[in-house]
């Protein structure tokens, strides 16, 4: 209960530092929009304008983000008994497709103009505002940025790098303010255009990654490594695989894995085992071990170890054999089984257990084979 309760304080901690940040972010971007604006407007500068439309977008992505968090903050129920999680990346989501829309409509206006150029009209006034503006976004995208990369948040994220883009965009639009001052040159329809293709590109990359996290990727490598290192860590414990760690939204993790015991183990020893497995890891990873699997392993039989050890010269001879797990043999039936995990680097996953299951059967003619091609969700 204890360690539930802290969990969730952490959840709600972090809940409180989005919406707290996310806050900030609206009153900048919608401070700056309107000074932006007013100049835009008395300079007739596409660039300015069309940067004041975009702080308004940025505005409009911290509200998103809070409105993501606590949405994503409800308390599981029958029809979600995993969490509301993942409607963080949704949100993220649409932030990268209001970030690529800005990019393109940018992109429209900025032709139009390089079509029908207009002179601008730049004042002192003007470029300070722009300048100062520029300071403003730079900090901004930095704090937000790293705030969203302290508490796991892909919403801050993208908001924090747009923030940056914005930062060069107004610096461009001060570049190309002094270049009209100094040698007549008016350049910004194009550096508008310039700057939309980088946010068009800054867009795809967001969406492409968000998308990837909704589809499912592999497992947070440096928690699977933590995780198993923890539970190889407990008496008895000889081996830890087909660990699985699904993600229910950031920082939100369930999964299984199987253990490999010796075969000398009770009913009871093992329920016990199981139960202090699931809460240290719970307790130190914050991740819910839905299900904790049992391999057996012989212990008893010197000629099944030797077995196993010959078996195992065979099975890695192999060059895309990554594991070999859940060894076990019943002398008395003739019958073997084990796991054979194959990296997704074979070029064809199963003429390589195909391989194997014929090597070790002709080296073990009189024996039954039970061998599962198995998947390391973990793999680099």
């Amino acid at each position: 209960m204890r360690i539930t309760e802290d969990i969730k304080g952490t959840e709600r901690s972090r809940e409180k530092t989005i919406i707290r940040t996310s806050i900030i972010g609206i009153i900048a971007n919608v401070l700056l929009a309107a000074f932006k604006a007013v100049v835009g407007l008395m300079a007739n500068s596409i660039a300015i304008v069309l940067d004041a439309v975009n702080n308004i977008s940025d505005a409009g992505s911290s509200l998103i983000t809070i409105v993501g968090t606590k949405l994503a903050g409800r308390e599981p129920d029958k029809k979600h008994p995993f969490g509301y999680g993942r409607i963080e990346y949704l949100s993220a989501m649409i932030i990268s497709v209001i970030v690529l829309y800005a990019g393109i409509s940018s992109l429209i206006e900025s032709v139009k103009k390089i079509i029908h150029p207009q002179a601008a009209d730049y004042s002192a006034l003007s470029l300070i505002i722009v300048a100062a503006a520029v300071v403003v976004k730079i900090l901004l995208g930095r704090y937000v940025k790293r705030v969203g990369q302290r508490v796991n948040s892909d919403s801050l994220i993208n908001s924090g790098q747009d923030a940056s883009l914005d930062s060069i965009i107004s610096a461009s639009t001060l570049a190309a303010a002094a270049i009209y001052l100094i040698f007549h040159i008016s350049l910004e329809a194009w550096l508008g255009a310039v700057i939309s293709i980088v946010i068009i590109k800054s867009g795809i990359e967001m969406l492409r990654d968000t998308i990837s996290k909704i589809l499912g990727e592999h497992n947070d490598l440096e928690l699977a490594r933590q995780i198993r290192q923890t539970i190889t860590g407990f008496d008895g414990v000889q081996g830890v695989y087909d660990l699985v760690l699904n993600n229910y939204g950031p920082d939100n993790w369930n999964g299984s894995v199987h253990i490999e015991i010796p075969d000398t183990y009770t009913a009871d020893q093992v329920d016990q085992l199981i139960r202090d497995i699931t809460m240290k890891v719970l307790c130190d990873h914050h991740v819910l071990l839905t299900a904790i699997g049992v391999y057996s392993t012989n212990t008893k039989d010197p000629d099944v170890i030797r077995i196993r050890q010959a078996v195992q010269k065979i099975v890695f001879a192999h060059e895309h054999v990554r594991q070999m797990h859940g060894f076990y043999v019943l002398k008395d039936r003739k019958e073997m089984r084990f796991d054979v995990v194959i990296s997704f680097d074979a070029g064809d996953r199963h003429a390589v257990y195909k391989e194997v299951i014929e090597d070790v059967h002709r080296a073990f003619p009189d024996y039954q084979l039970q061998v599962a091609l198995d998947t390391d969700f973990s793999e680099e």
